[in-house]
């Protein structure tokens, strides 16, 4: 398994560049985040490259995609993005599809999220991206958002049919909504891009809740994943603690 850090999550209000430094100094190698237009990119860039850290993914602009009319809109944000993205050197884009559209039956948002989704091909093929769709819980975190199954995100995929769309599995929300981990990961792994990873319930550190995520890493690795799972949480500990006990769970394990 390769674990990025989301530096906004684990470092949520203190200084993102000092983020990087002390992922770099625990022993992690990549690092993520969501939102690039409200940050100093060129100081995200020098650091990444002074540290030699990888980033591993970032999110496009929150423009639905269950809502034909904002297409055109939701197309330029992930070309913009897409330019971003080969700026900071990442290759995968994080993508939400936005809010369950009161009124509009859900057979044609869905045909919605797909048509929108396939607008996107050719500009990620020849870039050579990866765009992961991410299902969440409704019951929590994102009441009203459209996305709540990985059945439906993984249905979405097989109709768009491309390699360089998929799906984010975010295992803290899948387990909220619907449980089942290891099978649903093992059965659907060509449909899954990326991963993100937090304790259930309250999206603390991975080693505490409800989830052995020791047992989850090592299905993901026996189907020979070789992308990335974010660790994307809000710490109660101290942001280094937290990390630094992860590693040592998940190392300890593995001697």
């Amino acid at each position: 398994m390769k674990f990025s850090v989301n530096i906004e999550s684990v470092y949520a209000g203190k200084d993102f560049v000092q983020g990087m430094r002390e992922v770099k100094q625990l022993g992690f190698h990549a690092f993520e985040f969501w939102s690039w237009w409200d940050k100093d990119l060129q100081a995200i860039k020098t650091a990444k490259e002074l540290l030699q850290l990888q980033l591993s993914a970032i999110v496009t602009k929150f423009i639905s995609l269950t809502d034909p009319a904002k297409r055109q809109e939701y197309v330029e944000g992930v070309r913009q993005t897409i330019g971003i993205a080969k700026m900071l050197g990442c290759n995968t884009i994080i993508s939400q599809v936005g809010q369950e559209i009161v009124g509009i039956s859900r057979e044609e948002q869905h045909d919605s999220i797909v048509n929108g989704l396939k607008a996107c091909v050719p500009f990620l093929q020849q870039s050579g991206m990866m765009l992961v769709i991410e299902p969440l819980n409704t019951l929590v975190d994102h009441m009203g958002y459209y996305l709540d199954s990985s059945k439906e995100g993984f249905q979405i995929v097989d109709e768009v049919g491309s390699f360089y769309v998929k799906v984010i599995y975010d295992i803290y929300h899948m387990q909220m909504m619907e449980g089942n981990i290891i099978s649903t990961i093992t059965n659907n792994i060509d449909r899954i891009g990326y991963f993100h990873v937090a304790g259930v319930p309250g999206r603390h550190e991975p080693y505490t809740g409800e989830l052995f995520y020791l047992n989850i890493f090592k299905a993901i690795e026996a189907t020979g994943f070789k992308g990335y799972a974010g660790l994307e949480y809000f710490p109660v500990e101290a942001p280094a603690l937290g990390l630094m006990k992860f590693l040592h769970w998940v190392r300890s394990v593995r001697l």
